[in-house]
C-alpha cells in the first residue's frame, strides 16, 4: 500500500493543517509550471494523490484502516485482473487516477493564406511578398503570461492538481471520479498578475510580411507549406505551420492545360494562302512563327519547350498555336474584282461544297476547341 504520509513528509498523527502546509510546500517546488525537471511531474502527481487521500477526512480514515482508494489488484480477483479493470469497463477509466494539470504551453494553430499570382510567375517562379495576420510570442513577458517576472500560483481549489475528485456510489460500491478544476481551467495554477501586453496569453496579435519563393510550375490549388511560420501557441508555445494556397489569374492570351499552353493566332486569308512569318508575343518574349502556304483555319503547330515548367521534374511543357484564318467581310470594288478573277482562274465561280462527317472531339483539334470553349 502507498505510504502517503511519507510522500508528504509528515507523521501519521499530523493534523489537517500540517498536511495542507506540507502539500503546498512540496507543490510549489514540484509543479510543472515552476519546476521543469524530468521527474517533477511524476513527483507532483504522487504528492497530489497523497493529499487527495490525507486531505479528505473520510478518505484518510479509510486509508488508516487499511483501504487505499488508489490501490489495485487486491480485491479478491485472481491473476492480473484488478478492481480497476472493472471500473475501466463500466466508467471509462475515470476511477480516480490523476491525469495531472494541463500545460499552459500549447502549439499554435496552422493558418491558410491565399496568394494570387499571374501566369508568368506560375510558369517561371519568382518571389512574392505576402502579409499575414498571425500571433507571435509576447516580447514583454517572453511567453510567460505573467507581469514583472512573477510566477503562476498554485490553485487553492484543486491544490495544483488541475482536477477535483469526488466519490460516487454505484452497484459496485464507491467509485472515485475526477473532472477538470473550474477555477484554474485544469492548469493547476492561477495567473494572478497577468502581463498587461498579452493579458496573460503569452502571445500577441501582429501582422508580418514574408517574402515567398514561388516554385516554377505551380497551379491553382497548389499549397506551399512554411514550417514554423504560423501562429505561436498560447503560453509562447511552438509556432504552427503556414500554408499558402496558390490561385493563378487568367491570362488574356494563353490558356493552360496541364503543363501546356494554348493560344490562337489570327492570320489574313492571303497570308494563310501564300505563307508568311509572324512575330508572336509569348511569355518568353517575341517568337517568329512560320505560317506555311496553304495553312487552314484550325491547324495547330507545336513549339516544344515553351510551356509551363514541370513542378516535379525537369523541362517544360509545349506551346500549341491554333491558326485562325480571317475571311474578309468588307471588300471594295477592286478587291471584289480581284477575288472574282482569282475564282475564275481556279475554276471556282460556282464551287460545289464537299459534305463530310462531323469529326468527334478526340483529336488534338477537338481538345483545343474544348479548351477555348472552357469545357
Amino acid at each position: 500500500m502507498n505510504d502517503y504520509y511519507a510522500d508528504l513528509g509528515v507523521e501519521r498523527g499530523a493534523s489537517d493543517e500540517e498536511i495542507k502546509k506540507a502539500y503546498r510546500r512540496k507543490a510549489r517546488k514540484l509543479h510543472p509550471d515552476v519546476n521543469p525537471g524530468p521527474d517533477a511531474e511524476e513527483q507532483f502527481k504522487k504528492i497530489s494523490q497523497a493529499y487527495d487521500v490525507l486531505g479528505d477526512p473520510s478518505k484518510r480514515k479509510a486509508y488508516d484502516a487499511g483501504a487505499d482508494p488508489y490501490a489495485s489488484g487486491g480485491d479478491g480477483y485472481a491473476g492480473n485482473f484488478s478492481f480497476s479493470d472493472i471500473m475501466d469497463a463500466f466508467f471509462g477509466g475515470a476511477t480516480g487516477a490523476t491525469r495531472g494539470p494541463r500545460s499552459r504551453v500549447q502549439r499554435g494553430q496552422d493558418a491558410l493564406v491565399r496568394l494570387d499570382i499571374d501566369l508568368a510567375t506560375a510558369v517561371f517562379g519568382g518571389e512574392q511578398e505576402i502579409v499575414v495576420d498571425t500571433a507571435e510570442k509576447c516580447g514583454t513577458c517572453h511567453g510567460e503570461g505573467t507581469a514583472n517576472g512573477t510566477k503562476p500560483v498554485i490553485c487553492d481549489a484543486c491544490g495544483g492538481a488541475g482536477e477535483v475528485q469526488q466519490v460516487q456510489r454505484s452497484f459496485l460500491g464507491q467509485v472515485m471520479t475526477s473532472r477538470p478544476c473550474t477555477k484554474c481551467q485544469g492548469y493547476g495554477t492561477l495567473i494572478t498578475n497577468p502581463c498587461f501586453e498579452c493579458s496573460g496569453e503569452g502571445r500577441v496579435r501582429t501582422r508580418r510580411t514574408l517574402n515567398l519563393k514561388v516554385p516554377a510550375g505551380v497551379d491553382t490549388g497548389t499549397r506551399i507549406q512554411l514550417s514554423g511560420q504560423g501562429e505561436v501557441g498560447i503560453g509562447g508555445g511552438p509556432a504552427a505551420d503556414l500554408y499558402i494556397e496558390i490561385a493563378v489569374r487568367a491570362h488574356p492570351t494563353f490558356r493552360r492545360r496541364n503543363d501546356d499552353l494554348h493560344c490562337q493566332l489570327h492570320v489574313p486569308m492571303t497570308a494563310a494562302a501564300l505563307g508568311t512569318t509572324i512575330s508572336l508575343e509569348t511569355l518568353d518574349g517575341n517568337l517568329d512563327v512560320r505560317i506555311e502556304p496553304g495553312t487552314q483555319s484550325g491547324d495547330v503547330q507545336t513549339l516544344r519547350g515553351y510551356g509551363v515548367t514541370h513542378l516535379r521534374g525537369q523541362g517544360r511543357g509545349d506551346l500549341l498555336i491554333q491558326t485562325i484564318v480571317d475571311t474578309p467581310t468588307r471588300l471594295d470594288a477592286e478587291q471584289t474584282d480581284l477575288l472574282w478573277r482569282l475564282a475564275a482562274l481556279r475554276g471556282e465561280e460556282q464551287p460545289q461544297g464537299k459534305v463530310g462527317a462531323i469529326q468527334e472531339n478526340h483529336g488534338l483539334f477537338g481538345k483545343l476547341r474544348d479548351a477555348f470553349r472552357g469545357k
